[in-house]
């Protein structure tokens, strides 16, 4: 049993502090959160002197399985080498204080299995296995050149993708998925920046396909994501029933409305197209991608305030890809010019917590919830930026109610 005594806890929900509280944990479970210190007799204290004491952060939109920019050399990367890659990935992300990731392509049963028995010191994974594209979609990455693919087999796929047309297509390889232990479906609704041939206004997926890969999804109690940019993208994909919209840079006032009224989530990630254009060439990003980032990077900041004043819910993610993983963290300083700290945090915790469908059990401190717990020093509610730098304002980081870092004098 712990005990953090004196804390003041942060209620991401409501956005205030709650002080002082102590929090016993149990297991890897929250067994209360008190204003008077708890007896627990032979617990472990660890006093936090007024010290706020936040959930886990929860980054919904990862890649831990692409672990270069050079997206070419990816196509034939040892399983072995990029396993022990995605690894490094992880453990670094559990220790900027993201507790729990969701995948949105690449990552496999493999990894997330990995994590669970221990052998990955890395946050909790939702994967969505292999994404579902269109044939010159985002996720069709054979270069131009190639020759065409039309032998009578309907699915072409890669360790990232799978390239399927046409509804039964669709269905098969989101079955295919979800077989695998997928926790969602991803599909790719619109161009994208690392692909080679689709440009970013290019719509993808039929509004019938698309409702094949919801209805999929929905028949094992669960959802699908869309990567989308343009507004007719998105309305395709959340009239169909996509849950989550990623990315959506491009989105106006009419269509973020149309997101409310479905109760779909808008999940932005700035600091990946900050990171392509100014380090892109450099890595080895294609250079047709590094140029398609001006069409979405200007936009990305006044995407959030669109969304956030007609009222869709915002999650957090990040996109980040290869040797960028690094900067995850910036993800809330690029956030806190245009939203409040309560907003981002919201977005990383709460927000996110309901898009995975895990309310209550993480994205929060309370009772029975995953002891998924960070030690700020300052309060992130004056200030968000305190999150961008970690290995100096996280001074204790636990997950499943064990220990990762601690830094508490």
């Amino acid at each position: 049993m712990l005990v953090l005594e004196n804390a003041a806890v942060l209620d991401a929900e409501g956005g205030r502090l709650l002080s002082p509280r102590h929090v016993v944990v149990e297991g890897e479970r929250i067994a209360a959160v008190e204003e008077t210190r708890p007896a627990a007799a032979g617990a472990r204290r660890i006093d936090l002197r007024g010290r706020t004491l936040m959930p886990g952060l929860i980054d919904a939109h990862v890649h831990v399985a692409i672990t270069t920019m050079d997206i070419a050399a990816m196509q034939h990367r040892p399983v072995t080498l990029m396993a022990n890659e995605s690894r490094r990935i992880l453990e670094k992300m559990l220790r900027r204080g993201f507790t729990t990731v969701r995948d949105a392509g690449g990552a496999d049963y493999g990894l997330a299995e990995a994590v669970t028995r221990g052998l990955i010191d890395g946050p909790h994974i939702h994967y969505a296995g292999r994404v579902l594209s269109q044939t010159g979609g985002h996720g069709d990455f054979r270069p131009r050149v190639d020759g065409p693919a039309l032998c009578a087999c309907q699915i072409h796929s890669s360790g990232f993708s799978h390239v399927a047309d046409g509804v039964s297509a669709v269905r098969k390889a989101a079955r295919e998925e979800l077989r695998r232990g997928a926790s969602q479906v991803k599909i790719m609704a619109s161009g994208g920046v690392a692909s080679p041939s689709d440009p970013i206004w290019n719509l993808q997926y039929s509004p019938e396909e698309m409702r094949a890969a919801v209805e999929e999804a929905e028949s094992w109690r669960t959802y699908a994501m869309a990567h989308a940019y343009t507004p007719e993208a998105i309305a395709r994909a959340v009239d169909a029933g996509v849950r989550t919209i990623e990315h959506g840079n491009l989105i106006d006032r009419e269509t973020a409305q149309r997101m409310v009224a479905r109760g779909a989530f808008l999940v932005p990630t700035l600091v990946t197209y900050f990171k392509i254009d100014e380090l892109g060439r450099k890595l080895g990003f294609p250079e047709v991608s590094v140029r398609k980032v001006k069409d979405v990077l200007d936009a990305g900041l006044g995407s959030l305030e669109i969304a956030r004043d007609a009222g869709v819910a915002l999650g957090f993610g990040t996109d980040l890809l290869g040797e960028t993983h690094d900067f995850q963290s910036e993800e809330f300083a690029l956030r806190a010019r245009v939203l409040t700290p309560a907003e981002v945090i919201r977005s990383a915790t709460t927000v996110n917590a309901r898009i995975l469908k895990r309310e209550g059990e993480i994205g929060v401190v309370a009772p029975g919830a995953r002891a998924d717990l960070l030690v700020v020093e300052g309060d992130p509610l004056s200030d968000v930026r305190l999150l961008a730098e970690p290995e100096k304002n996280l001074s204790l980081i636990l997950r499943g109610g064990r220990i990762v870092v601690d830094r508490v004098g």
